[in-house]
């Protein structure tokens, strides 16, 4: 009796994936444009007809992937006035809704900890172009200390504590600390405030550290600036609930 002869099987495949809509490549298009760079957070996108033009789709398509970027807080419509980057992630857009919702000493202590851990790593690494990077941005933070008005000590002192967290050299922990550091610091400010925080210590002592690669004495540089904020803020606090601030907004820089 002859043998049955048994069909080939069939060879194991990956599930075949449906195919994407126009609509979402074009978000993924557009979240890259933001991602790197290229649309900067605070920057106006391009109008409608030039993104139409631009990714060669229809209008229904823009619309629908701005929109959809607009949902995940990444871009921001202004009436009258276009559209905006808000975020430069979907990440850094999540952190910023749900640090809004937290008192701001919690967010200092986040912010406290992301910054000690840079500030080890970055002298642990020793990177003479990062610490190259963060002399300047400490002599920037420096000249407009003495020759500045407010908002540029403000813009030099958040560029200051950015550059010490990339000088880490990890991509992730920058854009985490972003996140913190757009709802801690970039907030309306009070000249007070603004005088308080040229006598904060730590900056100068942090870039020594870094320097001689001696991450111990970076952390505490670190801690000694965020110990100073602290108390300011509980001072703050402290006066908010006695009338003696009324009608003040404060930053929350270091």
């Amino acid at each position: 009796m002859p043998e049955s002869v048994q069909p080939p099987a069939m060879p194991m495949t990956s599930p075949i994936s449906p195919p994407r809509k126009v609509s979402e490549l074009v978000v993924e298009h557009l979240t890259d444009l933001v991602e790197r760079g290229e649309w900067p957070v605070g920057s106006r996108i391009p109008a409608e007809p030039e993104l139409v033009a631009g990714l060669g789709v229809g209008r229904n398509t823009v619309r629908e992937a701005v929109r959809a970027l607009e949902h995940a807080g990444i871009l921001e419509p202004r009436r009258g006035d276009g559209t905006y980057v808000r975020a430069a992630s979907g990440l850094d857009a999540a952190i910023r809704r749900r640090a809004r919702t937290s008192d701001a000493l919690q967010v200092l202590e986040v912010r406290s900890v992301l910054e000690r851990g840079a500030a080890r790593a970055a002298a642990g690494r020793h990177d003479d172009g990062a610490l190259a990077a963060l002399r300047g941005a400490l002599a920037a933070q420096e000249a407009a200390a003495r020759e500045g008005g407010e908002d540029d000590f403000r813009a030099a002192d958040v560029a200051f504590h950015a550059e010490l967290v990339r000088s880490a050299g990890n991509a992730l922990l920058a854009e985490l600390y972003d996140g913190i550091d757009h709802v801690l610091v970039r907030t309306l400010a009070t000249d007070a405030h603004g005088r308080h925080h040229r006598d904060v210590p730590g900056h100068r002592e942090v870039v020594a550290a870094v320097a001689a690669g001696d991450p111990d004495a970076a952390e505490r540089a670190v801690e000694a600036t965020m110990a100073a904020v602290r108390a300011h803020l509980v001072d703050q606090a402290a006066g908010a609930a006695t009338g003696s601030t009324s009608g003040t907004t404060t930053e929350l820089d270091a």
